[in-house]
């Protein structure tokens, strides 16, 4: 959103877009159909239906609100995906400010796990379309290999806590196991 304290008519502080774009600079058209953006029921026309690149709604509003995002694909034997995007207008941590432009975006994956035969050949035959269209304001490259380091450090510490409540455990079983030894021994003494 951008144009933070300006007036838009009706009350709207704000102007927004929200959009779909690929990961890499490929047109997605060829296996998305169109995409639904599902607005907040106070715009005059909430269901905004988007049938070619980009995939995007741009509009102007006071308050944040849950855009529903429903991607329908080429083969209609696929079943279309929904997802959800808080629509924030209001800085926070999960949000960048620059040059007064509020942006949000979100990284998310599409898995076809068992994509139909039409789908198939048009998910590995994308053609690549203008790679200003698939631009970025996150750099989501930097994003993964900053959560792949913090995945690998994490699993690191986990295997140091295992090694060493193992150690512990052993430690306790031997303590355990010397215990129930003296006590046998006291046993067999009382008994004589």
């Amino acid at each position: 959103s951008s144009g933070i304290n300006a007036e838009y008519g009706d009350g709207h502080t704000h102007e927004w877009t929200v959009y779909l774009k690929p990961f890499k600079s490929e047109d997605m058209s060829v296996y998305v159909k169109k995409v639904h953006f599902k607005l907040h029921d106070s715009y005059s026309q909430p269901m905004r239906i988007i049938s070619k690149p980009p995939y995007r709604v741009s509009e102007s509003g006071w308050g944040e609100f849950e855009i529903m995002v429903k991607i329908f694909f080429q083969d209609p034997a696929e079943k279309p995906v929904t997802f959800y995007h808080l629509l924030k207008l209001f800085p926070n941590e999960s949000v960048t400010v620059k040059d007064k432009t509020l942006i949000s975006e979100l990284y998310d994956e599409i898995i076809f796990t068992d994509p139909t035969s039409i789908m198939y050949p048009l998910l590995f035959n994308a053609r690549p379309m203008d790679p200003t269209l698939a631009n970025h304001h996150k750099n989501f490259d930097e994003l993964e290999r900053k959560t792949f380091t913090s995945i690998i450090e994490a699993r690191r510490k986990i295997k140091t806590e295992i090694a060493e409540l193992s150690s512990r455990l052993k430690n306790q079983r031997e303590y355990h196991h010397t215990l129930k030894q003296e006590v046998k021994e006291l046993e067999e003494e009382k008994k004589t």
